[in-house]
């Protein structure tokens, strides 16, 4: 009988400790993005090809999540980084050895200690690579923003966040107050079906990372909705936290509601905790958000300056 009081009372505090730990998670990634904010005048892109300044090869460059690596503790694997063609797919292998620099590679920065989803998977075209799940993403802006572009089955995509394709996004480009903006969110849960059961896709997990994994970025050299392609790491508001009956559609690109896992511009913010997921706002701050949350809120919030005033959330 007291084994049996006893463990709900422990899983309830380890739920805590791992929100609080998710928090810190965030609060890390904030203090990161304001720090190569004043140290290169910008926020990162959200996704940039391996063009200049970004690198010298063209092709499909690095994601967000390795720009800010320098200051998340993780310099040493920055500076082996190679921003030379196609440095997303090949994760900057180290060309004496041709093992990628991520593999099996697992920085807890970037790990909700809740998420559902497994730690690692193999990435396509990465040399076999495996590489972690990543728990958070970037913010590109909402569907309702002004020149949104509808990629098909890859879905709606914004450039009216702070993070998006070859975005370059200083604190006076957001409008509506840093208080007022998310950049990142946390996405640490797989899509769920009608009946809250995972949606099998032709990954481990239907992500905004992809098949490709976290170090992922874009393509061309068109900046927000210019460049015309698939968006890795970055999500465009569209639909609520946590919600369910989405299709996911595959690899061959089948969904048609921007939930495709190769990849979705719209897999909604997820995440395991009861009841909602943490968020970064533009100042660093981290807010919890409940699911319950109205999209036009969460639509207000990705956008950085849509001169709308947010209700209480």
């Amino acid at each position: 009988m007291l084994i049996g009081l006893l463990v709900p009372a422990v899983q309830k505090v380890r739920k805590a400790a791992n929100r609080m730990s998710c928090t810190n998670n965030l609060e890390q990634l904030g203090i990161a993005l304001h720090s190569y904010h004043d140290t290169r005048g910008a926020f990162p892109p959200g996704g940039a090809s391996d063009n200049a300044p970004y690198g010298t090869g063209g092709g499909w460059g690095s994601s967000w999540k390795v720009f800010i690596l320098p200051f998340i503790e993780q310099d040493s694997l920055y500076k082996a980084w190679q921003f030379t063609a196609n440095s997303g797919y090949t994760n900057g292998t180290n060309m004496s050895t041709a093992t990628p620099l991520v593999h099996n590679k697992l920085i807890k920065t970037y790990r909700c200690p809740s998420s559902s989803m497994p730690d690692f998977y193999v990435a396509s075209k990465n040399n076999g690579a495996l590489q972690m799940l990543t728990s958070y993403v970037g913010i590109g802006g909402s569907s309702t923003d002004t020149g949104v572009v509808n990629n098909g089955s890859y879905g709606i995509i914004s450039a009216g966040g702070t993070l998006f394709a070859n975005s370059s996004i200083r604190f006076a480009d957001i409008i509506d107050g840093t208080s007022n903006c998310m950049i990142v969110g946390e996405q640490s849960r797989h899509l769920t079906s009608a009946t809250n059961q995972p949606v099998p896709g032709g990954f481990s997990a239907i992500t905004s990372q992809g098949p490709y994994g976290w170090t992922m970025g874009v393509g061309g050299t068109g900046v927000g909705t210019a460049f015309g392609d698939r968006h890795f790491n970055c999500s465009t508001i569209r639909f609520q936290i946590n919600q369910t009956g989405l299709n996911g559609g595959s690899a061959t690109g089948s969904s048609t509601n921007g939930t495709n896992d190769n990849t979705g511009m719209n897999i909604p913010l997820s995440s395991s905790h009861s009841g909602g997921c943490n968020i970064v706002l533009g100042d660093a701050s981290v807010r919890f958000i409940r699911d319950s949350t109205p999209l036009l809120t969460l639509q207000y919030l990705a956008s950085r300056g849509d001169g709308n005033v947010l209700p209480d959330y």
